[in-house]
């Protein structure tokens, strides 16, 4: 009785379920553990960590006063640490504790990090006016303030020092910001004219047409410029002297003193004399820096704004590029394309395409788009740009148009099984009613068919956002000055190169000379990116069941 119902159990497909079940259940535990683990060690690199000052004394060697963050605690054979030279004594337990200290100063030390062992740290403790410089370059500095000096004179020191340098750090962002705007958006559009009147002579004088008035014209508007130049120099040199006006000079933890001026700085704060409420906020505002500054010290700090800028244009681009050719080869092969040999070749190399290494996409890009097509427009359309290249070179379009090459067969595959689900009763009905066939396809069967088109479109978007070997290649770069889409005419630059997440995690990791200051920032990229992913997705999900409720389609 027992061995038939089991039987029974088997032949009812009950184990393929649970099995099924299992394993989607360990796939998604999988899943939010590894998000899990991307988000602590990512996002609890922004959060103010107390300064631990303790006397160090290396056996054999002075003691020494050692300040820093507490990055890693791990504990490593003793037996390792003798074979790394180090005056470990054989007694004890098989085991010693190292840790990883931040001790900045780069200037004073040579490295941000040192590994310290925890059995030669004694009198450990935290004072509350331990101070710490996050920096514009060099990284942070760890001390003891001891002076705010303006124009080269004391005007504050010990306890007064403190509040005085929060007031002129205050006023140094005020002037710091003034001059980023300048840089960026006045002296910037300067340029960008400037160059626009070079290359309309370069282009009359191609022509034959460059005349006296033309000249003159031309030298009127670039005299304007310059002198509007002039101008934004002069404020520019008075905006700097005012913000190096101030200094601030330290003690670090072997006593030596460091004067440093407060246009290098970003911000100060003493993280242990900060309550839990106050390191919230803190904690919030590097947030918010992370998602809407722009990197400095080699992409280690700071934010990644234009690389979250660039991926999302980008995606946007190849999305509009890849729907409508996706969608009218799968309609052009489903519903007019006679269905033989050739029908059934072009479906399996359509197929075969999705296989393809994106590395080949992306030489292709480079050898295609940005040389043979880039290089043609440039020659027939910007010949006065010479022999500086205009789209004959890597760049934001040429990278949105390999993406969109790459998921094409996606989009035709999904949108062709959608068309497939499509009942040939609809058809006919529609047809018996008097409708042509081009009606019957662009406002019946497209239409019903729009659901599996945005779910071809989903899975496009979720394998060209993650790319990044391709785009190596065909236009993505460390750093780009500018963004993209600006208030330069032709506002959208889709010639100029870009940042991505995919490439600066790659760049942040394999590529920072600072490995041990880099590899937060590449777990906090990566769930960023992560995130990007997820909401472009979950948008086009909601147009997908939208489009779905509108027109009843078939369930997917």
């Amino acid at each position: 009785m027992k061995q038939n119902n089991l039987k029974s159990w088997y032949k009812s497909g009950a184990p393929g379920v649970w099995m099924s079940g299992g394993a989607v259940a360990i796939a998604i535990i999988m899943t939010l553990g590894l998000l899990a683990v991307i988000a602590t060690r990512g996002l609890g690199h922004f959060w103010p960590a107390d300064i631990l000052e303790a006397d160090y004394q290396v056996p054999g060697q002075e003691a020494r006063v050692m300040l820093g963050e507490v990055v890693q605690v791990e504990e490593v054979p003793r037996a390792r640490l003798a074979a790394a030279g180090l005056p470990v004594a054989a007694e004890g337990g098989e085991f010693m504790t190292r840790e990883l200290l931040k001790v900045g100063n780069r200037e004073l030390f040579g490295a941000d990090f040192t590994w310290v062992v925890g059995e030669w740290l004694s009198n450990p403790r935290k004072p509350a006016d331990i101070t710490v410089l996050e920096r514009r370059e060099w990284g942070n500095f760890y001390g003891n303030l001891i002076n705010v000096k303006e124009s080269g004179q004391v005007v504050a020191e010990g306890d007064a020092a403190w509040p005085a340098l929060q007031e002129r750090l205050d006023r140094v962002d005020e002037l710091h910001a003034q001059l980023v705007r300048l840089e960026k958006k006045d002296i910037g559009r300067i340029n960008h004219g400037l160059e626009r009147i070079r290359l309309e002579g370069r282009k009359l004088q191609l022509q034959g047409k460059l005349d006296a008035a033309a000249q003159a014209d031309m030298d009127a508007r670039r005299d304007a410029l310059n002198a509007e130049y002039k101008v934004l120099e002069e404020r520019m040199v008075a905006l700097t002297q005012q913000i190096n006006r101030d200094s601030v000079t330290l003690s670090a933890s072997d006593g030596r003193q460091t004067e440093i001026a407060l246009g290098k700085i970003v911000r100060a704060f003493r993280p242990n004399a900060m309550s839990t409420l106050d390191k919230f906020g803190f904690y919030a505002m590097k947030l918010w820096e992370f998602v809407s500054a722009e990197p400095r010290e080699a992409n280690t700090e700071g934010g990644i704004f234009p690389a979250i800028f660039g991926t999302v244009l980008m995606v946007m681009l190849m999305a509009v590029v890849v729907t409508p050719f996706g969608v009218i080869a799968a309609v052009y092969l489903r519903e007019y394309a006679h269905q033989g040999t050739l029908t059934r070749v072009i479906r399996i190399a359509v197929n075969n395409l999705a296989g393809v290494p994106s590395i080949v996409y992306g030489v292709f890009g480079l050898g295609f788009f940005v040389y043979v097509l880039g290089g043609s427009i440039d020659r027939l359309f910007f010949p006065e740009s010479a022999p500086a290249p205009t789209f004959g070179t890597p760049g934001l379009m040429w990278a949105s148009l390999t993406l969109a090459i790459l998921t094409l067969p996606v989009v035709i595959v999904a949108t062709e099984e959608g068309l497939a689900r499509i009942p040939r009763a609809v058809r006919e009905g529609s047809l018996a009613l008097g409708a042509t066939k081009a009606e019957t396809l662009w406002k019946v069967v497209i239409p019903m068919a729009s659901p599996a088109m945005m779910t071809g479109l989903i899975l496009a978007v979720a394998r060209a956002a993650g790319e990044v070997a391709p785009l190596m290649l065909v236009g993505v770069v460390k750093l780009a000055p500018t963004l993209p889409l600006n208030g330069n005419y032709p506002y959208l630059h889709l010639d100029q190169k870009i940042m991505h997440l995919g490439f600066h995690i790659y760049d942040v990791g394999f590529q920072s000379p600072n490995v041990e200051a880099a590899r937060p920032l590449v777990y906090a990229t990566a769930l960023l990116l992560v995130i990007v992913i997820a909401l472009l997705n979950l948008t086009a999900v909601y147009i997908r069941n939208h489009l779905r409720e509108k027109y009843k389609a078939l369930d997917h």
